[in-house]
């Protein structure tokens, strides 16, 4: 196998990694916080690759443009998501809090399936045609940039989380929760901003996929799962870990795929799973409770 061949896809694997990586990211911040996992995490995200699909098609607007105000548009979502019946839930059973979500995936992806049917849609630009010539390697101009808008997206992120007064907040909300209401912290509304986050995340890196695959309703329940075993193998609750978890199945997706078959790639991640639960079931980079 030619070394530069395998470099090649090694990173483009990384480079979609990277946008796995802020999918997955979202989900992270949600359950470290709200400690509710959002089963409906993929059919959201698809919804955001809709969007900036019609965005382009009407307006002409390029899905780097769109991620401002479909990312705007999925933070009022998910703080009215959270606030108007998710926050009721959180001292409810698990098994409720799941249903619950589980109903509202499900909607969503009839939903989608109702508006736009199950033909396979996407967005055509001149520079996804196009690659930067490094030497021998090729690196795909829409792959890069859609890494670097996950990367600009997770920094801003990561600083919001540790510079601002509202972030720290959110930080005290999920390190106790009960100290959080002795000192007078508005949990609730905290929660409801920390949904509108993750869910802001998944709109920027919905808008920087529809670049790299053709959407079609049927994606979301695919990227929740690919979702759950990022932050799995990453540690569950650890935003580093999702990222280093999203480069990780990126890569490993990119060679099963060149070495195997490319049908095999869910095999891969899967396989890496279980590996991880079997010798370090925090996650590579998770704390052990």
């Amino acid at each position: 196998m030619p070394v530069d061949l395998v470099s090649n896809v090694v990173i483009a694997g990384v480079l979609t990694g990277l946008v796995y990586g802020l999918m997955a990211l979202g989900l992270s911040v949600i359950f470290g916080v709200v400690r509710v996992v959002n089963f409906a995490h993929g059919e959201m995200m698809t919804i955001a690759m809709y969007a900036a699909v019609m965005l382009f098609a009407t307006f002409k607007l390029d899905p780097f443009l769109a991620m401002l105000p479909v990312a705007a548009a999925f933070f009022v979502f998910g703080y009215a998501m959270q606030a108007g019946f998710i926050n009721p839930f959180i001292t409810r059973p698990e098994h409720s809090q799941f249903m619950l979500l589980v109903a509202v995936a499900i909607i969503m992806v009839n939903a989608l399936l109702m508006i736009f049917g199950p033909d396979a849609r996407n967005v055509q630009n001149e520079y996804q045609l196009e690659s930067y010539e490094i030497g021998r390697i090729l690196v795909d101009k829409a792959r890069l940039y859609a890494a670097g808008a996950a990367l600009v997206a997770t920094a801003a992120l990561f600083t919001f989380f540790k510079m601002t007064l509202t972030g720290k907040a959110i930080r005290a909300c999920a390190d106790n929760h009960v100290g959080a209401l002795v000192v007078g912290l508005n949990v609730k509304h905290l929660y409801a901003l920390t949904f509108g986050l993750g869910s802001a995340c998944l709109a920027v890196a919905g808008c920087a996929m529809v670049l790299l695959v053709e959407v079609t309703p049927g994606l979301g329940p695919y990227y929740t799962l690919l979702a759950f075993v990022i932050v799995i193998v990453g540690g569950l609750g650890s935003m580093t870990g999702a990222l280093a978890g999203g480069v990780l199945i990126g890569v490993s997706e990119a060679l099963a795929g060149l070495f195997i078959t490319p049908s095999a790639k869910s095999m891969v991640s899967f396989g890496l799973l279980i590996l991880v639960l079997l010798l370090r079931p925090q996650g590579l980079l998770g704390k052990k409770q």
